[in-house]
């Protein structure tokens, strides 16, 4: 199995184990929903994959790689971007996998994503707990 078939089942399976998420095909090519609402556009090219994701706090940080752009049918201007990959390329799988998370943050239900966070409670960075100034 090539690498990028590799990182394509990778998503896929990321994508699926996500609170209520389901594959879809409704144009032919598979997407990924949560009640109804894609957070993944996941297809193959010709020489490999495609992937189109919402990412509202980080689209224009990923609008700077060479092999991302605005999604097409004006959903750019709502934050989706939509990263391209051959067979010349390694993809950058933990961020692809950030971008999953992200966009199914973007447009799940509140209640699923703090289910999420209940989930993955490591997976932030502790952070130190502040000491309040006492006044004197």
């Amino acid at each position: 199995m090539t690498s990028l078939a590799r990182v394509h089942r990778q998503l896929r399976r990321a994508a699926l184990a996500l609170p209520e998420a389901y594959e879809d095909s409704p144009w032919g090519e598979p997407v990924f929903k949560v009640r109804k609402k894609i957070f993944l556009f996941l297809g193959r090219a010709s020489s490999g994959f495609y992937m189109s994701v919402k990412l509202p706090e980080t689209s224009g940080v990923a609008l700077m790689l060479p092999n991302v752009e605005p999604t097409g049918y004006n959903l750019g201007r709502s934050g989706w971007v939509s990263a391209t990959f051959d067979a010349s390329q390694t993809p950058p799988l933990k961020m692809l996998l950030a971008w999953i998370e992200e966009s199914y943050r973007a447009v799940a239900p509140r209640r699923l994503v703090a289910g999420l966070q209940a989930i993955k409670p490591a997976a932030r960075k502790a952070q130190p707990k502040r000491r309040r100034s006492q006044r004197s």
